[in-house]
Formats: C-alpha cells, structure tokens, sequence
C-alpha cells in the first residue's frame, strides 16, 4: 500500500491535526475573551463545535505521533472509517458554526449600537480561525476518505 500525505498515521496527518487543535484553540480564545457572547446562540454554537474540535484532534493527532514513531500507521478499516465519519461529521458542524458566527458578527455590525468595534473584531476572528479549522478538517477527512477503499 502506498504513502499517501495527510492519512492517518503519517507526519501530514499530524500537522493538519495540530493545526486544527491551534485554530480551534485561537476561535475559543478570541470568542471567550468577552462574556456577552453567551447572549448569541450561533456564538455558543461555536463555543460547543470548537470544544469538541479540540479533543477530537488531539487525540488523534496522539494516535499520528505513535504511527510516526513505530514507522507503522494504524490503517484498519473499523478505525479509519470511524475516523472519516468523526472528522466528516465535525467538518460539517465546525463550517455550518464559523458561518453561523460570521453572519451574526455582520449582522451585529450592521446594526448600530449592538456591537462594539472591537468587540466585533474579536467574533470575526474568532469566525475566521473557525473557517480554518474546518478546512484543515475537511482536507484531513478527504484524505482518509481517498485512504479508506484501498485499507
């Protein structure tokens, strides 16, 4: 079976894991910093997806450093097709959380006196770090997913 970049078990798994694991880190920070984002469910919603984001990847991000260090990845088809539907199912709620976020922010700015300036600031990138988590996530997914028939 040949290498293919950024499948489980290999060195590109684990920067698009660790990745994943910093922007999601960087979302929650730049979204906690206030507490007046509890006043907004698409907010929370972030809040959530972002808290499940985290662990998800760095625990497999763990399960990356153990395959780059034995020099064998784990490839069973059971792991690898719980890993694609995980990382499919939260690709898909860390994009619909970061577009959730992203239109209340706008909409808050369009509104005047419901949003400080920088208060805003601080939900668009927080929406922004979302955004690239989820790509990270998407493209680790495709990757397994291009893995998955070949295990």
């Amino acid at each position: 079976m040949e290498e293919l970049p950024g499948a489980l078990g290999t060195s590109a798994s684990l920067a698009l894991r660790l990745g994943q694991a910093i922007f999601a880190v960087a979302s929650l920070l730049f979204m906690c910093l206030d507490v007046e984002f509890y006043s907004y469910t698409a907010f929370c919603f972030l809040v959530t997806i972002m808290g499940l984001v985290i662990p998800w990847s760095l625990t497999l991000a763990v399960v990356d450093v153990f395959s780059v260090f034995i020099k064998r990845p784990a490839r069973q088809h059971g792991i690898l097709s719980i890993v694609v539907i995980g990382d499919w199912v939260l690709s898909f709620l860390s994009l619909a959380a970061s577009c959730s976020t992203a239109s209340v922010t706008s909409l808050l700015l369009a509104s005047e006196g419901f949003c400080d300036a920088k208060l805003c600031t601080r939900y668009q990138l927080s929406a922004a770090m979302a955004f690239l988590s989820w790509f990270l996530s998407l493209s680790s997914s495709l990757f397994n997913l291009w893995l998955l028939p070949s295990v």
